[in-house]
């Protein structure tokens, strides 16, 4: 199934019925909505995506440049084995 995306919801069309059924002009005012609120929900998926895999490379390096900084013994009051 492909995933449904804001041009789909606008270049959807609808058969017009003249004495009974929808509104076509509630209809598209409606697809119009939904369209910009998928459309919004993508940048954000995009901005998510982007942001943590930023933050995934930033630990990434953090960790190669601290990887002799790890401690083999625990403090003397520490509860976390190490």
């Amino acid at each position: 199934m492909q995933r449904l995306l804001p041009q789909h919801v606008r270049a959807t069309t609808f058969g017009t019925r003249r004495w009974r059924g929808l509104d076509p002009d509630q209809v598209y005012a409606y697809l119009d909505r939904l369209a910009d609120e998928l459309e919004r929900l993508t940048l954000d998926l995009v901005t998510a995506n982007t942001e943590g895999e930023r933050i995934r490379q930033a630990l990434r390096q953090w960790q190669s440049r601290h990887t002799e900084c790890r401690h083999t013994t625990a403090a003397p009051n520490s509860r976390w084995h190490r």
